[in-house]
């Protein structure tokens, strides 16, 4: 098991496994990226990261993430936006080995937390980072601004 930053080249790569994982989240019609925005995005502005591990130097899962920042911390964190395995390949700890590499990237980088959402649907989910030792946030809900109300509130 071998893990690789993603790089310019990479976006073709990194659409398929979201348009993957769009799939299995029941949520198709939301994934508009484009290999162009990717490459804008992640490799020209540098907003976010991408890990992929591999096996036999072939992309089987990846995880997308970038930065955020603790005020009552004082220090940044890391937040996980996408980790996705592909099916075939779940159950080899793929998405465990993900986890702990973006574990160490984070205490490597002195961020003071590694933190991301779930579908509450998905169990499967939820038992693995529940085993991994994380903890639902209950008291926290997330509000999303997108589309018209973005707009409407940029006003």
């Amino acid at each position: 098991m071998q893990f690789r930053f993603a790089q310019t080249g990479d976006e073709s790569q990194i659409l398929t496994f979201i348009r993957a994982l769009a799939a299995y989240e029941k949520m198709e019609d939301q994934a508009v990226a484009t290999e162009a925005l990717l490459r804008h995005w992640l490799f020209e502005e540098k907003k976010a990261e991408v890990l992929f591990v591999l096996e036999e130097n072939i992309p089987v899962g990846f995880a997308l993430f970038f930065h955020n920042f603790s005020t009552f911390l004082g220090r940044a964190g890391i937040y996980l936006e996408d980790l996705f395995v592909l099916p075939e390949q779940r159950g080899k700890g793929y998405g465990k080995a993900l986890l702990k590499k973006l574990a160490q990237i984070a205490v490597s980088r002195g961020c003071g937390r590694l933190e991301w959402s779930c579908l509450n649907w998905n169990t499967p989910s939820i038992d693995f980072y529940k085993h991994m030792g994380a903890l639902p946030m209950q008291e926290w809900m997330t509000y999303r601004l997108t589309g018209d109300a973005l707009l409407d509130a940029a006003k």
